[in-house]
């Protein structure tokens, strides 16, 4: 029986993932590759919508794509690719730009978010149409499934809905991807503001962990992460938001629960218990960081096994462009 095909991405916007990106995709990834036919992309068209420089994209690609490497993903049992290494991404995007109503791409949260913060005129056009290209993305793969966060859904709708609606059109040719929800990952939030989530785009240098800062950076931010009153180590989201979210850290680094880390830290006040915590992710990171680096330092194999991926991929997308192409009524290429 053949394994339920997956896709995702992850954007190359940030010189390093950080821990939020890794407890909430890598590591749920690198298990899906025993269980699912797994497709993994660097969706550096996406990244346009951000205004990168190119030479920035360029290196930010890499890295993103050794990070992925360097965390488990295998490129003999996943396909990891580069979202504009198959061109078939953009020509399908169009095809679904096509279908989708003003009104309808108007609706999408996270124009709608942007536009409010910054005001229209610094929301693109690109931005305004990601969700189409996204929808392209898992469209072009027939992907049985999509693992998706709560910031993600609205998308994934947005995509069955452009499937369904070119299949009632043109007649059946998308699989109709469901939601694949991964384990539960308890929300990170910003160490120096743990009321909010940690984010590149939102979060202070010192308020996010990086995949790849050097371990005495990441003990110091640790160790100035903002607590709470008093000195007990205790799981209370509302009064204790700042160690809440450090038990939250330990406990998915470490697989120990959060009653079992507030009964061994019982008495010990805040110190002993960052310390501990600034080793659980020391101890997780760095690995990876050193892999990375590796991966890094022969960017023509790092290359060589995304062109592996972008080939594999292409494959696909271009079996099912052709089918796409017949269907709408495109003349064929003599």
């Amino acid at each position: 029986m053949a394994r339920p095909r997956v896709f995702s991405g992850i954007q190359p916007t940030a010189d390093s993932f950080h821990l939020g990106n890794y407890l909430g995709a890598l590591r749920q990834w690198v298990p899906m590759q025993e269980t699912h036919d797994a497709f993994y992309c660097v969706v550096d068209l996406h990244a346009l919508t951000v205004s990168p420089e190119p030479a920035q994209l360029r290196a930010r690609t890499r890295v993103a794509a050794a990070q992925l490497f360097a965390c488990g993903l295998d490129p003999e049992r996943s396909t990891v690719f580069v979202q504009s290494h198959v061109r078939e991404h953009t020509e399908l995007t169009w095809i679904l730009l096509c279908l989708t109503g003003m009104g309808e791409a108007a609706r999408m949260t996270q124009f709608k978010d942007k536009a409010a913060k910054y005001g229209e005129s610094a929301a693109g056009v690109g931005l305004f149409t990601y969700p189409m290209l996204m929808a392209a993305d898992i469209l072009l793969y027939q992907a049985d499934q999509v693992p998706v966060g709560a910031d993600q859904k609205q998308h994934l709708e947005l995509t069955r809905d452009l499937a369904q609606r070119f299949n009632h059109r043109f007649g059946d040719t998308f699989t109709m991807p469901e939601p694949f929800i991964p384990k539960e990952v308890e929300k990170i939030t910003d160490l120096q503001d743990p009321t909010a989530k940690m984010s590149k785009s939102s979060s202070s240098p010192q308020g996010i962990l990086d995949v790849l800062e050097q371990p005495g950076p990441l003990r110091k931010k640790i160790m100035r992460a903002v607590t709470d009153t008093g000195s007990e180590v205790l799981f209370d989201e509302t009064n204790k938001p700042g160690i809440s979210n450090l038990l939250r850290i330990q406990a998915a680094l470490t697989g120990t629960p959060i009653p079992e880390l507030v009964a061994r830290y019982e008495g010990q006040g805040y110190g002993t218990f960052k310390k501990d915590v600034a080793e659980a992710v020391v101890e997780t990171f760095s690995p990876i960081r050193e892999r990375t680096e590796k991966l890094l330092s022969d960017e023509t194999e790092l290359d060589r096994l995304l062109a592996i991926g972008a080939e594999r991929a292409a494959a696909v997308a271009r079996e099912t462009m052709a089918v796409v192409r017949e269907r709408v009524g495109f003349l064929p290429k003599l």
